[in-house]
């Protein structure tokens, strides 16, 4: 992508930083004109990052003009700032469930920077972008910067009481993975015990999101070697991802027989890279495990499965473990799964 980029020429005494690292730029983005960086390495990062995605959208926004120092201006970049926050916390987290870690770095640090320019420093409101860029540098291993910024968040939240249980579940769902990375497993599960309260209280005892801090608590049972509690803990997972991907499907293939022809898979990409993972991890456990109970391996598998139909990756549900195609029921949630064979659904992508 060094054909985006051009020498910086600027009047004597003028300097520009560096998108990235906020070191003195010496190289312009030739499209936008308003983004400038230290190196042609950074350019191609932003750009792979998030910077093909905005770059047009910041021209308005950087260019300083009469209309944009008056009222209606600076409302009407007040808005365009807003919508690329939310571009940029889009793509971070679609790279982040994709386990890209690096390449989201550009959008996480775009939207803290965007973030601090429309709600001001120290505020609540950053929390999100802290978070972000916090989940992609433990990615990448940086743990003293993830403490840093760990730390910038739980103050922006201990000054602000009122914020709701979403802040308070995503914060301590980052403690814990940091504590957990740290080898502080005590103190990681205080964090993921957290996470729980808060995200129930948010989006329910049943929901996703929920099931997420215990399939964390589960990883670190199983570092301190608790093979019961890890049971127990990936079959609430399991069961809550099954039930939620039942029902998807149900209304999957109902849209199908309302319109055949659809071929947009009903199952975000990153996302089901993400889920995959967690769901691959419980059906690796539980086939390792001496004690392991054949419904709760099938409930697995079939979870898979129906993953990956939805995901449009019909070839891999071939792959599965035939144990995925048994009747299941599942007495604690009341839901009842009756004759689904993974030949069904092969038929409905033919």
């Amino acid at each position: 992508m060094t054909s985006h980029i051009i020498p910086l020429a600027l009047p004597k005494g003028t300097e520009k930083v560096c998108e990235l690292c906020q070191k003195r730029a010496y190289l312009q983005c030739a499209r936008c004109r308003v983004t400038y960086y230290c190196d042609a390495e950074h350019q191609h990062s932003d750009w792979i990052g998030i910077h093909k995605r905005i770059c047009q959208l910041l021209i308005p926004i950087r260019t300083p003009s009469l209309f944009s120092m008056q009222r209606a201006g600076r409302i009407e970049n007040l808005l365009k700032t807003k919508e690329l926050i939310e571009i940029c916390r889009l793509v971070a987290e679609s790279k982040l469930s994709e386990g890209k870690h690096e390449e989201a770095v550009p959008a996480a640090q775009a939207c803290l920077r965007c973030s601090v320019d429309v709600y001001g420093p120290n505020t609540v409101q950053l929390v999100p972008a802290y978070l972000l860029l916090a989940d992609a540098n433990m990615g990448m291993g940086n743990l003293a910067l993830v403490a840093e910024l760990m730390s910038q968040a739980e103050w922006a939240v201990l000054k602000s009481p009122e914020c709701g249980y979403a802040v308070h579940h995503r914060l301590h769902r980052s403690m814990g993975c940091l504590h957990t990375a740290t080898g502080h497993f005590e103190a990681a599960l205080f964090h993921f015990a957290n996470d729980i309260y808060f995200a129930s209280e948010e989006y329910g005892l049943d929901s996703t999101v929920t099931c997420g801090g215990y399939f964390l608590m589960a990883d670190v049972f199983v570092k301190q070697g608790e093979p019961a509690i890890v049971h127990s803990l990936y079959k609430e997972v399991a069961e809550t991802w099954h039930s939620h991907l039942a029902k998807l499907l149900q209304s999957h293939i109902q849209n199908l027989q309302k319109n055949p022809d659809t071929t947009e898979p009903a199952f975000d990409k990153g996302q089901q890279v993400e889920v995959g993972k967690i769901l691959r991890s419980i059906l690796e456990f539980e086939q390792d495990e001496t004690r392991k109970e054949p419904a709760q391996v099938a409930l697995v598998a079939h979870s898979l499965a129906m993953l990956s139909y939805l995901g449009g990756d019909v070839t891999r549900v071939s792959h599965l473990p035939r144990s995925a195609e048994v009747n299941i029921r599942l007495t604690r949630s009341h839901v009842q799964l009756v004759n689904f064979p993974l030949r069904d659904c092969n038929s409905h992508n033919k």
